[in-house]
């Protein structure tokens, strides 16, 4: 499902416009991005969280030169699912 998919299925469910609906979407994903980029985790009761993992440092290999690299200790933007999400996923989800 893309964006695009998610407004349109908002829009038909409450009757909202497709443009007003667009313009909250995008204010929402601008606010989690601003609150993560801050340090901040997003928590959405029921939904999930978006949370900042750190990735610790670590050597790596690049085979083709056989060299060693360091890649430096770094932050990554993740989400985790409710518990209730997960299960609804679980038991619903159709192959």
């Amino acid at each position: 499902m893309t964006k695009a998919d998610i407004v349109n299925e908002i829009a038909k469910n409450t009757g909202i416009e497709k443009v007003t609906v667009q313009k909250a979407i995008e204010a929402f994903m601008e606010t989690v991005k601003n609150s993560m980029v801050n340090g901040n985790n997003v928590y959405l009761r029921g939904f999930g969280s978006f949370v900042i993992k750190k990735r610790a440092k670590k050597t790596a290999r690049n085979i083709s030169k056989n060299t060693t690299i360091i890649i430096p200790a770094h932050n990554i933007p993740a989400f985790k699912p409710a518990k209730s999400f997960v299960t609804k996923v679980k038991t619903h989800v159709k192959k």
